[in-house]
């Protein structure tokens, strides 16, 4: 097992295959995009794969596939097929926006694919457009749907954002009466890609509860399971529940579990703080497994307690202004 340096379990990695977007939301990135990075500077699925099957067979047991949007790079599938056959991984997830995803819902089923984090900000198509500037919202309702015929766990994640979508929130909230679907509010976070969107502290996760539980007083808090980023809950009688994730209050810290791969390489211990180290170089300068395994170790080693000493130790905190497509969603 791979330990970090107070002690907790790393077993998690968070893959983003690439920093391209169909979508524009205002809080990841500017309306005109970001400066994609070149084709040659991306690890090639090659790499990738040849990294997680190391990473594998040093304890890593759930791997989840972001972006950018990872159905908007090339041959995407075929990877995802290769990458669900690494013998010893035991879960792999995929987060995506939707829109392009409901085509490609059976085959994801077919190669084991048993939960998604689905984007979805809000339930009113003017707003979805005002938020991503795009309009896209019937294609993720398609998609959503087909993923719950398909029987795959569905968590909807929906950032909260004064004078956005926080009328948003009870609408999604009912979606789990008669839905099975985890609906997740996340507090918003500053990783917009110097779009100068100012974060207002104003709805934070107590914020969020005390809106939901104007309108269901009965809702039920449920016991979360370990290593979870959100305090969950549940309406008595619904088939869903509802989950509220405090992402730049950071209060689920202490047992963080997981480490981040970016398109480029770059190896992050936490969100908020800076690369450790960048295995594309490893790779390219022929790194042995052995060596890619003993790099692992190391950054792993240096992983902080929390998301806010991690922000402090990031010299310049140049990441906090970076957009999430080149993060990792």
């Amino acid at each position: 097992m791979l330990k970090d340096r107070h002690g907790r379990t790393v077993n998690y990695l968070r893959l983003a295959v690439t920093d391209r977007c169909n979508l524009r939301c205002f809080y990841c990135m500017p309306e005109e995009g970001i400066d994609w990075l070149a084709r040659k500077e991306l690890m090639t699925y090659e790499e990738m794969l040849r990294l997680c099957a190391a990473f594998v067979k040093m304890g890593i047991e759930k791997i989840r596939v972001t972006g950018g949007e990872p159905f908007v790079r090339k041959g995407f599938m075929p990877f995802l097929t290769k990458l669900s056959q690494l013998d010893g991984l035991k879960e792999l997830t995929i987060t995506t926006n939707g829109v392009l995803t409901a085509p490609f819902v059976p085959q994801m089923k077919k190669i084991g694919i048993r939960s998604v984090n689905l984007s979805l900000d809000t339930l009113d198509r003017n707003r979805f457009f005002a938020i991503t500037r795009r309009d896209e919202l019937p294609q993720v309702l398609d998609t959503l749907e087909q993923l719950l015929k398909h029987n795959i766990e569905v968590k909807l994640n929906a950032v909260v954002m004064e004078g956005q979508n926080t009328d948003d929130i009870l609408p999604l909230v009912a979606l789990t009466k008669s839905k099975p679907v985890s609906v997740r509010f996340i507090e918003e976070m500053p990783f917009n890609g110097g779009e100068g969107h100012v974060k207002s502290l104003s709805w934070d996760h107590a914020q969020i509860l005390d809106t939901i539980k104007s309108a269901y007083p009965a809702i039920t808090k449920l016991v979360d399971p370990p290593f979870s980023t959100s305090f969950n809950y549940q309406i008595p009688g619904y088939k869903g529940t509802v989950g509220i994730i405090a992402a730049y209050t950071r209060s689920f810290c202490g047992s963080c579990n997981r480490i981040r791969l970016t398109p480029l390489g770059d190896m992050k211990t936490c969100l908020y703080g800076h690369s450790v180290l960048n295995f594309k170089d490893l790779l390219r300068a022929g790194a042995s497994e052995a060596e890619l395994q003993a790099a692992l170790e190391k950054a792993i080693s240096l992983k902080d307690a929390t998301g806010w000493e991690a922000e402090k130790n990031n010299a310049g905190q140049a990441s906090l202004s970076a957009s999430m497509a080149t993060i990792g969603g």
